[in-house]
């Protein structure tokens, strides 16, 4: 049976005209069995005369002739696809050094190249059967996101720490020659996969462009938990200088030679080497920003623009919390925006204590850490919380503490705001009117 288990429909749609209620099967649809909800995206828009084939709840089956005019949904709502597990074991594998005790989808490593499509998840191809590399170049699945780490292929199985697996260069250039759009990242081990391997690799990639748009240079992450696992080196302060001042003239002659940015260096690299960053249009339209490249930057602009616009709205005080690595660009904005708005607002860096000093964003900041940082700390009238602190949807830190926790434990009243600087102005004004 399988096809899509329905979980929603929508008043007053099509599926609630012909009375689909979710719990409800879609099998098929003019014929082709559905697999997940790609199949359902690519051949539910192929025509505006469908058939529907539905069982229902109670075992009967029904076949509905649909027509509806262009681009009209047939208002189904179905549930993504349960993601395929990583095979891989990669060296660098930041799952491999969480320690227990976290949200246990934390623990999944998912290596789909449905999701890849779908969400922007980065995957390795290393799994990808021909019967998927088909189906990627039929129904035309672009852009995708492809973690390459390395051309070499020997080089590539010893990171990946698999052994056979397909060569990356040829499913690339299949992918290239059908004109799927990718966009690449390398996870950067200082001994591993620099120097002249990153110059191949970075060679490789860009002859593939336009197909290959992007490449992502990311700094490998090193946790206090990791344990029997391959010795790698981390990249610091004077690794991340020499390797800027290296990359950046390769970076603008790539730019030059193909008309577009292409090679990024992820915002950590510039914060753990104190260099400026770029300017924000040396980014383009920003297409790494999921992967930690032109966060700074974008959010320094905006932040400028929010303080210039921004109007005095009380007199009380606020803690905002961040991590180590934001502290120093969001202190600027927020000391400007409480002289423009006339509030007190204290900016507290928390240190990672679960993952070590070592990994410094935000977003895995736990909960408990949190309330470590703001013993002795006078918070005011509330503490505010970026969301990307937070599961998205939900009002749980990566150590399963919800938010409401963190206020009962702090005795405050603690808000999430989106992680911008509108978002946390409009936080302040809210927090003003009531």
């Amino acid at each position: 049976m399988k096809g899509l288990l329905i979980e929603g429909v929508a008043a007053g749609s099509i599926a609630d005209e012909f009375e689909v209620e979710a719990g409800d099967r879609l099998l098929a649809i003019n014929g082709h069995r559905l697999r997940d909800i790609i199949d359902y995206s690519f051949y539910s828009s192929s025509d505006p005369e469908l058939l529907l084939e539905i069982i229902r709840q109670d075992g009967e089956v029904w076949e509905l002739e649909v027509e509806r005019e262009a681009d009209e949904s047939l208002g189904l709502t179905f549930a993504p696809p349960a993601p395929a597990r990583c095979r891989n074991n990669c060296i660098f594998c930041f799952v491999h050094q969480l320690p227990k005790g976290l949200r246990k989808p934390l623990y999944v490593k998912d290596e789909d190249y449905r999701l890849s499509f779908l969400n922007g998840n980065y995957v390795t191809l290393a799994n990808l059967k021909p019967s998927e590399l088909r189906r990627i170049l039929e129904q035309r699945l672009s852009p995708l996101y492809i973690s390459v780490h390395t051309t070499n292929p020997e080089l590539r199985e010893r990171m990946l720490a698999r052994q056979a697996i397909p060569a990356i260069m040829p499913q690339l250039q299949a992918l290239a020659a059908a004109r799927i759009s990718m966009h690449t990242q390398v996870v950067l081990c200082p001994g591993i996969n620099d120097g002249a391997e990153f110059e191949k690799t970075v060679t490789d990639l860009a002859g593939l462009y336009p197909a290959v748009q992007s490449l992502a240079v990311v700094p490998l992450g090193i946790t206090r938990h990791r344990r029997n696992l391959p010795q790698l080196d981390a990249v610091g302060a004077a690794y991340a200088r020499a390797f800027i001042e290296t990359w950046t003239p390769r970076m603008k002659s790539l730019r030059r030679k193909l008309g577009v940015p292409f090679l990024f260096l992820a915002d950590e690299f510039y914060i753990k080497a104190g260099l400026p960053f770029p300017p924000l249009r040396e980014y383009g339209d920003l297409p790494q920003i999921e992967n930690g490249v032109g966060m700074v930057p974008l959010f320094l602009r905006d932040a400028a623009r929010t303080v210039k616009s921004a109007r005095r709205i009380g007199d009380f005080r606020v803690t905002v919390v961040t991590g180590v690595s934001a502290f120093e660009y969001v202190e600027g904005f927020l000391r400007q925006l409480g002289e423009k708005t006339g509030l007190e607002i204290s900016l507290l860096a928390v240190e990672n204590r679960l993952f070590g000093s070592s990994v410094t964003v935000s977003g895995l900041i736990p909960g408990r850490d949190i309330i470590a940082a703001l013993e002795g700390v006078e918070i005011g009238r509330a503490l505010l919380v970026p969301d990307v602190m937070l599961k998205e949807g939900e009002d749980l830190f990566l150590d399963d503490m919800p938010l409401q926790v963190l206020g009962e434990q702090c005795d405050c009243e603690v808000m999430a705001f989106d992680t911008t600087p509108q978002g946390l102005y409009r936080m302040l004004k809210l927090l003003a009117a009531t």
